[in-house]
C-alpha cells in the first residue's frame, strides 16, 4: 500500500462531511501476519496474510453508525460515508454518544518512545519453520512424550491511524514474535498434554525454541497418571500461567459497561476493600516493549498510571467517555475500538502486587489442596460472582506434590476468594497482565 493510513483516515472523514454526517471518526489499519506450523519435523501448515480495514463512525446529532471495509478504493469510501449517515439517521439518538471536546486531546503521540515495533527485518518462512522444528525436536528428545501436537512460530506487525474531525490525528505500528510447542504424554485413554509459549514485541527478546520444547515436554510428563482429586474445601493455589484470570474477572467487574448496565458483583463497592491490605492492581499503559502498551486511546485521550486497586481498596471504574458520561464521571482514558464498532472501554497493562515466597514456598505454607495450572470453561455469576471452573493440576499434602490430578471443579465466591489472596513473586515482567501464582482459601473442589 503506498497510500499512508494518515492521508486515507483523512479522506474517509472528508466522505463523512460530504454524506452530512456533523461529526465522524476513522480508523485504518494495515498489517501482516505470517505462521508457520509443523509436525513430525515437516511442514504441516503456512499461512500469511495481509490487508488494509478502514472503519467509520458519524454522528448526526446524537445518533450515530459504525460501518467498515477492507476497500479502500475511492468511490467505496463515498458509498460507505453515505451508508453510514443513513443509518445514523435511523438510529435511535444516544445522549451519551459523542466525541471529545477538542481540550481533552492530548497533544504527546510520539508512540516510538514505548517501543511497540521491532525495526528488524521481517522473519522469512524458512526461520520461523526451523524454530518451530526446533521446539518440536526438543520435546521429543523427552521419552516420555509419545508425540507432539503442535509447534508453531509467527510474526505480525499493525500499522494504526486514528483520526476525528474533532482534530485528533495519530498512529503508531505495532509487532510481534511468537513460538509454542505443545505435547503430549502417554496414550489412549492414559493421553495427557501441556504447553509453553513465548510471545515478544522484539525478536531479540524472545526465548530459545529448544527451552520452549523442553520445558513443554516436561510439564506433560509430570502430568502422567493424572486422577481426579478430593471432594472438599481446600485452599488452591493457582499457577502464575492461569492466575491473571482470577485477577481478570476482577476487572471485567470495574469496567464500565458492567456498572452502566447493573450487572456487576462490585457495581457498590467503590471505596470498599476487595483485596488483602497491602495489594493494589495498578494500570501502567507506558511500559516500554509491552504489547498493552499505548500513549493515547481510541478516543485521543491521554493514556496515565491509575490505581485501580490501591491498597485492597476499589478506587472506581475502567471508562471510556459515553460509559463516563452515563456515571457522570470523567473518562479513564480507556477507550479501545475496532474498524466496526464504537469505542468501548479496555484495560492497558495491569499488574497486581508481587508478594515475597516463591510458588513452592505457597505449596509448602498451603498444606493440603490443589495446585491449578490449566483450567476450561467457565461460570461466573455476574451479579453475584459465584464462580466455578473446571481445573487440572496437581494434588498437594503436608506440603509436597503428590500426584497430577484432572477433571475437577473448583468454586466459590470472587467475593470472598479475592479477599483471601496471597501473591507469590514470580509474575513475569514482560507480560501485558503481570500476575503471579495466587493462593486462595477455603474453595470447593468437586472431584471423587
Amino acid at each position: 500500500m503506498t497510500q499512508s493510513l494518515s492521508d486515507l483516515s483523512d479522506q474517509i472523514l472528508q466522505a463523512a462531511r460530504r454524506a452530512g454526517a456533523d461529526a465522524a471518526d476513522a480508523i485504518a489499519v494495515d498489517g501482516t501476519s505470517v505462521s508457520i506450523t509443523v509436525r513430525e519435523g515437516a511442514l504441516e501448515q503456512a499461512e500469511r496474510s495481509e490487508g488494509v480495514d478502514i472503519g467509520l463512525r458519524v454522528f448526526v446529532g446524537q445518533r450515530q453508525a459504525c460501518v467498515s471495509s477492507s476497500d479502500t478504493k475511492p468511490g467505496t469510501l463515498i458509498t460507505m460515508a453515505e451508508r453510514a449517515v443513513a443509518m445514523a439517521k435511523e438510529a435511535p439518538e444516544d445522549p451519551h454518544a459523542g466525541l471529545a471536546d477538542p481540550a481533552q486531546l492530548t497533544t504527546n503521540t510520539a508512540t516510538e518512545t514505548l517501543e511497540l515495533f521491532d525495526p528488524s527485518e521481517e522473519p522469512d518462512p524458512a526461520t520461523l519453520q526451523d524454530d518451530a522444528t526446533r521446539a518440536e525436536a526438543a520435546a521429543l528428545r523427552n521419552k516420555g512424550i509419545s508425540q507432539v501436537q503442535s509447534a508453531s512460530a509467527g510474526y505480525g506487525r499493525r500499522r494504526i491511524h486514528l483520526a476525528a474531525s474533532n482534530g485528533f490525528s495519530a498512529g503508531y505500528a505495532r509487532s510481534d514474535r511468537g513460538l509454542s510447542c505443545v505435547a503430549i504424554s502417554g496414550s489412549g485413554t492414559g493421553m495427557e498434554r501441556d504447553y509453553d509459549y513465548d510471545s515478544r514485541v522484539f525478536q531479540a527478546d524472545l526465548r530459545d525454541a529448544e527451552e520452549i520444547g523442553r520445558i513443554a515436554a516436561e510439564r506433560a510428563v509430570e502430568r502422567i497418571g493424572a486422577k481426579k482429586p478430593k471432594t472438599g474445601a481446600y485452599p488452591v493455589l493457582f499457577d502464575e500461567r492461569v492466575a491473571s484470570a482470577l485477577i481478570g474477572s476482577l476487572l471485567q467487574a470495574t469496567n464500565g459497561m458492567m456498572i452502566a448496565r447493573g450487572s456487576s458483583w462490585l457495581r457498590d463497592a467503590v471505596g470498599e476493600q476487595v483485596l488483602p491490605k497491602g495489594l493494589s492492581v495498578i494500570e501502567d499503559p507506558h511500559r516500554a516493549r509491552v504489547t498493552g502498551s499505548r500513549l493515547f486511546d481510541a478516543e485521543g485521550l491521554a493514556t496515565s498510571r491509575r490505581a485501580i486497586v490501591d491498597d485492597g481498596i476499589l478506587t472506581g471504574w475502567t471508562l471510556d467517555l459515553a460509559t463516563g458520561r452515563k456515571l457522570g464521571m470523567e473518562s479513564t482514558a480507556n477507550a479501545a475500538r475496532g474498524t466496526s464498532s464504537p469505542p468501548s472501554p479496555s484495560l492497558t497493562n495491569v499488574a497486581l502486587t508481587q508478594g515475597e515466597k516463591s510458588r513452592e514456598d505457597l505449596v509448602k505454607d498451603m498444606g493440603t489442596g490443589l495446585l491449578v495450572t490449566s483450567m476450561i470453561g467457565s461460570t461466573i455469576n455476574p451479579n453475584t460472582g459465584d464462580y466455578s471452573r473446571g481445573a487440572a493440576g496437581f494434588w498437594v499434602e503436608n506440603g509436597e506434590i503428590t500426584y497430577p490430578v484432572n477433571e475437577c471443579t473448583v468454586a466459590g465466591n470472587l467475593r470472598d476468594m479475592l479477599m483471601t489472596l496471597v501473591p507469590a513473586n514470580d509474575g513475569r515482567s514482560h507480560l501485558s497482565r503481570v500476575v503471579p501464582s495466587l493462593l486462595v482459601e477455603g474453595l470447593t473442589l468437586a472431584g471423587e
